[in-house]
């Protein structure tokens, strides 16, 4: 069973979906593991507080590009309080193979970065929400972290 999943996170590796970035995205975040060199970068277009369209786009060792592939299909259609709810085991479980401690900073470096990008978008919506601040929404409607 788990060349099954060795398999599944090499197929990710090789062939990740939804890489590149959005043109224009809503929500855009990014981050790196110093102590390995993993990098990756999420970009989010949300509408209706659901995500409708995912990229990232990263350099780094398979785990953490397959996680990031992985992740991407997870949200696609998701509302931002799903991600958010989202927890470490889910993805973790969705790789499918076992890590050591590590490994599962690789392989958990998307969901951190993603996290990041949607609480920066509550966080912004929220102070736009306040009475007297553009209507609810940001001055360009774009958030970036």
């Amino acid at each position: 069973m788990d060349d099954l999943y060795r398999d599944y996170v090499l197929e990710h590796y090789k062939h990740p979906r939804n890489f590149g970035r959005l043109e224009h995205p809503d929500v855009s975040a990014a981050e790196d593991n110093p102590l390995c060199g993993d990098r990756i970068t999420i970009d989010l277009q949300v509408a209706d507080g659901k995500v409708v369209d995912v990229r990232f786009q990263g350099r780094g060792c398979a785990i953490s590009q397959a996680a990031a592939s992985m992740l991407t299909e997870m949200i696609k259609g998701q509302r931002l309080e799903e991600i958010t709810a989202l927890d470490q085991q889910e993805l973790l479980e969705e790789l499918g193979i076992p890590l050591s401690p590590l490994r599962q900073k690789c392989a958990l470096l998307s969901l951190k970065v993603l996290k990041s990008g949607v609480s920066t978008v509550q966080r912004t919506v929220e102070h736009w929400a306040l009475p007297g601040k553009n209507g609810g929404e940001p001055p360009n409607g774009k958030v970036s972290r």
